[in-house]
C-alpha cells in the first residue's frame, strides 16, 4: 500500500511539475511569440495595457518623462493609460505609445525593458506568476538634464530649430530639443476620435513636429564644416599659420561657377594672403575652398568619415554606404559624398569644402565633431540612457559610454580648440562669449533654395582654455534665418542660443 501510494504522489507531483512548466513556458518564454500572432492582434493590445509599463527617467532620478497610470474607466478593456507630464519638452525624444499608432523613440527602443519582456526580466516575471503579483515594467534611466533641457526650450523661443548639448567626455545627451515639437499625450490618451484628429493634424503641418530637427532631419553645413576642412589640412601637416591665396573670389575649375565669401566681402582686408588660422577666424569660403581643392576629394571624404559623415554617391543614392555611428533612436547621421562623385566635378570640391553642394548634417552630428575636438580627438557615441532598473529599483543592465573612435590626433583637436576659440574672442562667434569663460565656437550660414532665408548655424564648448578640460559641447541650427531673414548669421542668430545653454550650464 505504501509502495502504490508513493508512486501516486510521485505521478501528482510529476503531472504538477508538467503543468507548472507548461504555464511558465505561454506565460513567460513563449510571450512574445504567441502575441505577435496576427489573430491574437486586438488580445495583445489589452494584455499590453494591462502591464504597468515603467518609468521613463531623467537624469536626476525625479523628473519623469512618460509613466502608466490607472486608467480612471474602470469597465475600459485598457487598465493603464500612458501619461508624459513634461508633455511637449520631451516628445520627440520620449515617443509616444499608442494603442492605434504603436510606438516610436524611447517608447519603441526600450520596449522590451518598459514592458518588462526582455531576457533580464525573465527571473522577476516568472516570480511574479509564482506569487500570483501582477506583472511591472522596468524603469529607463536617461541622461537628460531636465533644468537644460528647459533652458534649450527658452533659448530658442518661437525660433525654428534645434539644439545638441553633448557631455564631450562621455557622449552623454545633455538636452535635445527641436521645435515645433509635440505632446504625446495627444497620440496615447484620449478617445479614437481625439488620437486621429492629433495624428492628422501632426502629419499634414509642413514642419514635420513629429520629426526631430535635432536628429532626423539634415542641412547644408555651410561653415561649420569648415572643422573638418581644417581637421584635413592640419591632418595633412599643414600648420594653421600657412599662409593661402585669397583673392576676392575664386573662379570654379572646370566650371563657369565662382565661389565667394559671405556677402560678397573682401577677407583679411583684402590681403593677398591669409593664413589659415584667419581664414578661419573669418570665415573666409574663397580660401577654405582653395584648400579643399589642394587636398582634394580623397583626403577630404576621409576625413569627414572619421567624423562620422557617412558615405553617399548623391548621383545614385543618398543613402548611406557604409554603417555611422550608433544611436539608440533612429537617426539622420551627417553625408559627404564618396571621392567618385568629384571625378568630373572637380569645382565641387571646393564648394564641399565650405559645406555646400552634397554635404548634409543636423546639430547631433555637428556637436559630435565639435565634441571630438573638445576631448582631445575622442569621440564618443552619444548616450541617452545609462541603465535599466526591475519594479524594485534595482538595476538589470546598464549602458557605458562607447569610444565610436579617434578623428583626429591629439595634437590637430589642439590646434583646432586655438582656432575655435579665435572664433568667439575675435571672429564671427563673439556673440558667444561668456564672462569669465572661455568659449571655442564656429559660425555657419547656409544657403536654403531660392528666395528663402539662410539657415544659421553654430556650435561651441566650454570651458576651452589651453589646461581646461570642456564639459559641454553644443550645436544649434536655426531656420529660414530666424528673427532677421535674409539678414541671418549664425553668429547673430545661432550663437547666442549656443551661449544661454552653456551659460546655465556651467551656472554662469
Amino acid at each position: 500500500m505504501d509502495r502504490q501510494i508513493r508512486r501516486l504522489g510521485i505521478a501528482f507531483v510529476v503531472l504538477f511539475s508538467v503543468l507548472f512548466a507548461q504555464v511558465a513556458y505561454v506565460q513567460v518564454f513563449a510571450a512574445n511569440r504567441i502575441a505577435d500572432n496576427d489573430a491574437n492582434a486586438a488580445r495583445k493590445i489589452r494584455a499590453q495595457y494591462s502591464v504597468q509599463r515603467g518609468e521613463i527617467l531623467a537624469s536626476d532620478n525625479l523628473t519623469v518623462l512618460a509613466r502608466s497610470v490607472p486608467n480612471p474607466d474602470t469597465a475600459s478593456p485598457f487598465r493603464y493609460l500612458r501619461e508624459y507630464p513634461q508633455g511637449e519638452l520631451y516628445g520627440q525624444l520620449t515617443g509616444y505609445y499608442s494603442r492605434l499608432y504603436g510606438l516610436s523613440g524611447l517608447e519603441d527602443a526600450m520596449d522590451p525593458y518598459l514592458a518588462g519582456t526582455a531576457p533580464e526580466f525573465a527571473a522577476q516575471n516568472l516570480t511574479d506568476l509564482i506569487l500570483g503579483r501582477p506583472k511591472q515594467g522596468g524603469t529607463v534611466v536617461t541622461t537628460l538634464v531636465p533644468r537644460l533641457q528647459r533652458v534649450a526650450k527658452q533659448a530658442l523661443g518661437s525660433l525654428t530649430g534645434a539644439v545638441v548639448a553633448l557631455d564631450p567626455r562621455s557622449g552623454d545627451v545633455l538636452a535635445m530639443y527641436s521645435t515645433p515639437g509635440f505632446d504625446p499625450n495627444r497620440l496615447s490618451s484620449g478617445t479614437t476620435d481625439q488620437m486621429t484628429a492629433a495624428w492628422n493634424q501632426l502629419n499634414a503641418d509642413p514642419q514635420k513636429p513629429l520629426l526631430s530637427k535635432a536628429f532626423q532631419e539634415l542641412y547644408l553645413p555651410g561653415s561649420t564644416f569648415k572643422l573638418v576642412t581644417a581637421s584635413a589640412a592640419l591632418a595633412n601637416g599643414w600648420a594653421p599659420t600657412k599662409t593661402w591665396p585669397n583673392p576676392h573670389v575664386l573662379d570654379l575649375p572646370g566650371s563657369h561657377s565662382t565661389l565667394e565669401n559671405f556677402g560678397n566681402e573682401l577677407c583679411a582686408g583684402g590681403a593677398r594672403f591669409v593664413t589659415m588660422a584667419e581664414a578661419f577666424t573669418e570665415s573666409c569660403n574663397v580660401t577654405f575652398g582653395i584648400i579643399g581643392l589642394a587636398l582634394g576629394a580623397e583626403k577630404l571624404s576621409k576625413q569627414a568619415r572619421a567624423y562620422g559623415y557617412c558615405p553617399t554617391d548623391p548621383d545614385a543614392s543618398p543613402d548611406c554606404i557604409e554603417p555611422t555611428i550608433p544611436f539608440l533612436l533612429p537617426w539622420a547621421s551627417g553625408r559627404f559624398p564618396v571621392p567618385d562623385y568629384f571625378s568630373d566635378k572637380r569645382s565641387k570640391v571646393a564648394t564641399s569644402a565650405v559645406g555646400l553642394d552634397n554635404d548634409l548634417q543636423n546639430p547631433l552630428q555637428l556637436a559630435l565633431v565639435s565634441s571630438a575636438i573638445a576631448d582631445g580627438g575622442t569621440m564618443f557615441a552619444p548616450r541617452l540612457v545609462t541603465e535599466v532598473r526591475d519594479s524594485s529599483g534595482l538595476p538589470v543592465r546598464s549602458f557605458a559610454p562607447a569610444v565610436e573612435g579617434h578623428p583626429i590626433s591629439t595634437a590637430t583637436a589642439a590646434a583646432m580648440r586655438a582656432m575655435m576659440v579665435d572664433v568667439v574672442e575675435r571672429g564671427t562667434g563673439t556673440a558667444a562669449q561668456i564672462s569669465g569663460v572661455t568659449i571655442a565656437g564656429k559660425t555657419g550660414t547656409a544657403t536654403n533654395g531660392d528666395n528663402v532665408p539662410p539657415n544659421a548655424w553654430f556650435t561651441a564648448f566650454g570651458p576651452a582654455g589651453p589646461t581646461q578640460t570642456p564639459r559641454i559641447a553644443v550645436a544649434v541650427i536655426v531656420l529660414d534665418g530666424g528673427s532677421l531673414g535674409n539678414e541671418a548669421t549664425g553668429g547673430r542668430v545661432a550663437a547666442p542660443v549656443a551661449k544661454q545653454v552653456i551659460e546655465a550650464f556651467l551656472g554662469r
